[in-house]
């Protein structure tokens, strides 16, 4: 079985709110056992800058590999220079990991960019699509792959947030439906967790790390942000295998801040 814990929205912006609020969930993250590495579905900063990448880079670390992609706060060519040691190009930054169970069980994470810069709302480019199903064809047999971006394909009934989700996501559902080998999809975006299914396998949202969005329907949904409930983790229990199927499990918990 591989554990994931799934994080999203860090909004980094050299500021003590959010620092705090992503160094609690760090260390959080750093007391639980068992994890085998962290995805982080985007927005890892909040305007995109070198230096709010120098701080992304000090905070977001543990004992685990920190998997991440960007949001549509993120900007590609101060991403690739200040967290991933890369020049400075604009290009869609897609990156494949193999992550490895204490049991020894293997994964693959396709961690997509689902920017569309400049732009709030998302979109899978015809160039990030054709790199995400050749990984899909090339992974070996047996071995589950889970997809990450960071905006959700299909609406969660929060008018800001479906406003500016992923557009176009028929072309991914084509993707997904298309090869057996796809567990789960993971995203963020929305800063409050959901769970569904989309193109026949589970889709997890993450809630973000620095606020929660609150939903139409609960009291004072007009202030629309909550930056005092605690951020919340998602844990993702995959099993199963290849023949009976892959399974998802899922669940959150908030994380006390100091």
């Amino acid at each position: 079985m591989i554990v994931l814990a799934h994080i999203s929205d860090t909004h980094l912006d050299e500021g003590a709110q959010a620092h705090g609020r992503a160094e609690a969930m760090m260390r959080h993250l750093a007391t639980m056992t068992g994890i085998d590495a962290v995805v982080h579905t985007g927005d890892v900063t909040d305007h995109g800058t070198l230096s709010e990448y120098a701080e992304a880079a000090k905070v977001l670390t543990g004992p685990y590999p920190v998997l991440h992609c960007p949001g549509n706060h993120d900007r590609r060519g101060p991403y690739r220079e200040g967290l991933l040691g890369e020049d400075a190009e604009d290009g869609p930054i897609d990156r494949l990991h193999r992550v490895t169970g204490r049991d020894g069980t293997e994964a693959l994470i396709a961690m997509c960019d689902s920017t569309v810069p400049g732009e709030p709302h998302g979109r899978l480019g015809d160039a990030t699509l054709a790199w995400l199903d050749d990984a899909l064809r090339g992974a070996p047999a047996g071995v589950p792959m889970l997809v990450g971006f960071h905006h959700p394909p299909l609406e969660l009934g929060i008018p800001y947030v479906d406003g500016i989700r992923q557009v176009d996501a028929e072309r991914l559902a084509e993707v997904v439906w298309s090869h057996a080998n796809v567990a789960g999809i993971l995203c963020g975006h929305a800063h409050t967790p959901a769970v569904m299914r989309f193109a026949g396998v589970p889709l997890a949202v993450a809630g973000g790390v620095v606020s929660t969005l609150r939903l139409p329907y609960e009291p004072d949904a007009e202030a629309i942000v909550d930056l005092a409930a605690p951020p919340v983790v998602s844990l993702h229990l995959l099993g199963g295998d290849a023949e009976r199927g892959w399974s998802l499990i899922t669940h959150h918990r908030a994380v006390t801040l100091p």
